[in-house]
Parts: C-alpha cells; sequence; structure tokens
C-alpha cells in the first residue's frame, strides 16, 4: 500500500499530470470526496485523484449536486484533497461559478489550492450531475470566452484545462461535438463529453474529435455505459473518470453496518467485517506522525 507521507504531501503538480496524459494508455482517476478518501485512492496504487464535485456535495451538505457549493467551499475542499496526496488532483470546477470573470478567479483559486486540473461545464447556472434531468445550457460564444478567460488565467502554463459539455443531453450528440471542438479551439486541452448514451456514441465523439484529448466519465449508475478500459484506450481516451466509487461504496458500507447496530446490543457483531484500528491508523499516517514526533523532539 502506497501512499504519500506527511512532509512530501502537498500533490504533485500540472507537469506530472502532463507527464502520465503522455504514456499514451488512459489515465483512470478515481473520484475522491474528501482527504481521506483521496489518501485511500492513492494508496490503492492509483496515479491521480479526481475531486468529484457530486461527492463533495453530498459529504459536505449531505445533499444532491444541484449547484449548491460555491468557489470558495470547493477551493477549500480542492486545498485539502491536494494536501493529504502525492499525486496529482484534477478537481470539477463546475460551470467556473459565474461569467468569463467569475472563471478567472476560479483558476486562480485552484491554482493556489495546489490542482494539476480542473475542468469547467458548458450548463446554465445553478448546474446540476451531468446524468441527471433539466439541465441547460449556456450559448456557445459564452462558454468560449470562459475557456479563453480560463487560459489567459492561468499562471502555470501547463494546469491541465479540460473544457466539459452537457450538450448531449439538451442539444443531442451533433451539437455537442461541435461545441467540444469550439471548447478546443478556444485553448481547452482536454475534451468532456458528458452523458454519452452507449458504445456508438462514444466511437463518434473520438472519430469526430481525432487528434483532441479525451476524457470518458464512467459515472457509475448513470447514463454513459461502462465501457471496458481497454475499448476506451482502443478509441483513444485520455484519461477515464470512475467519480463516485468510494462514495457510493462507502454509503453502502455505512448502511449495513448502521442497519446490524440498531438491531445489535454490542458492535462485536460486525466488528471483524470493519478495518481494523491498525490498518485506519496505518491510512492516516499515525505513524508517521510518531516518527516525526521522535525526530524533532
Amino acid at each position: 500500500m502506497a501512499m504519500g507521507t506527511f512532509l512530501d504531501a502537498g500533490g504533485h503538480g500540472p507537469r506530472r499530470l502532463r507527464q502520465l496524459l503522455e504514456q499514451g494508455r488512459p489515465l483512470v482517476l478515481p473520484g475522491a470526496y474528501d482527504a481521506l478518501s483521496a489518501r485511500l485512492v492513492e494508496a490503492a496504487g492509483f496515479e491521480g485523484v479526481y475531486m468529484t464535485g457530486f461527492g463533495v456535495a453530498a459529504s459536505t451538505l449531505g445533499r444532491p449536486d444541484v449547484g449548491l457549493l460555491g468557489l470558495a467551499e470547493m477551493a477549500e475542499e480542492a486545498g485539502r484533497v491536494v494536501a493529504a496526496v502525492t499525486v496529482p488532483v484534477v478537481a470539477d470546477a463546475d460551470t467556473g461559478y459565474g461569467n468569463a470573470i467569475n472563471v478567472i478567479r476560479t483558476v486562480h483559486e485552484y491554482e493556489r489550492a495546489g490542482v494539476a486540473g480542473l475542468h469547467i461545464e458548458d450548463q446554465v447556472l445553478p448546474k446540476r450531475c451531468g446524468h441527471l434531468d433539466g439541465k441547460q445550457v449556456v450559448p456557445l460564444e459564452e462558454m468560449t470566452a470562459k475557456i479563453r478567460a480560463a487560459v489567459d488565467a492561468r499562471r502555470d502554463p501547463d494546469l491541465v484545462l479540460i473544457a466539459r459539455t452537457d450538450a448531449r443531453a439538451v442539444e443531442g450528440l451533433d451539437r455537442a461535438v461541435e461545441r467540444a471542438a469550439a471548447y478546443a479551439e478556444a485553448g481547452a486541452d482536454v475534451l468532456f463529453v458528458e452523458a454519452i448514451r452507449d458504445e456508438k456514441e462514444a466511437a463518434a465523439v473520438a472519430r469526430e474529435l481525432t487528434g483532441r484529448r479525451l476524457l470518458y466519465n464512467w459515472a457509475e449508475g448513470g447514463r454513459s455505459p461502462l465501457l471496458s478500459y481497454e475499448r476506451l484506450a482502443e478509441l483513444g481516451y485520455a484519461i477515464v473518470l470512475a467519480p463516485v466509487t468510494a462514495l457510493l461504496s462507502a454509503t453502502g458500507a455505512i448502511r449495513r453496518v448502521l442497519e446490524q447496530l440498531r438491531r445489535a446490543d454490542s458492535p462485536a457483531v460486525y466488528l471483524r467485517s470493519l478495518p481494523t484500528q491498525a490498518s485506519f491508523l496505518e491510512a492516516v499516517g499515525y505513524h508517521e506522525i510518531e516518527e516525526l514526533e521522535a525526530r524533532y523532539r
């Protein structure tokens, strides 16, 4: 189980993410909704972490991803996630939290948080999860202006800017592809066509946007098919998100054990199914803290 140490935590930045994107195979980024889940992603051996807005909304507010969180809250959580790991972090930046001027501040705040990449979407504010109904998209010109503003705002030219379009559910696939191409022309490094409906559409996106770096969202339980890693590699996708695996797994496990607790007269009935205290302390780096205390005593 590999995990960053307290001294070297803080994430590898945009340059490392760009190196990973040059490897010629899709980079799988499991979603983290807080610092602990980010550490568990790194410990599992993944080369990067995705900070999911869906998960942050659920874990922070206990509410759905419908635009309830703002820039300050999301950037603050991004900073905690980055500080917990040594691998690059790609973060959800929703709509950029306003117009092109707001996007400038969003990029600055996310860079200050230490993210290696971020994605901005073309939904109307307040936004909602890309796999829910009721979305609307802003005019193409408004979104391209946001992308141009993000490009101009980044202080590190290696910061990976990902442009997401939710137009598939609103305007159809052809229009979504047209939008993605326009976002690339505006300077986006990676294109993210959300809520693709089937393998045929995934292949069409790859074909029409050939030569561009593409992101595929596995979105567990969402509208897009869970195509195999090998198939996505064959199609040429550069990044694959597994945004809510950790969140849904944690939710299911908590529900099960609390139901057992409600019915039992002692935690002993489910203790064997839980991580040991020793393994949990290892996950949060307690022994390293002890070593550092001895070093600086």
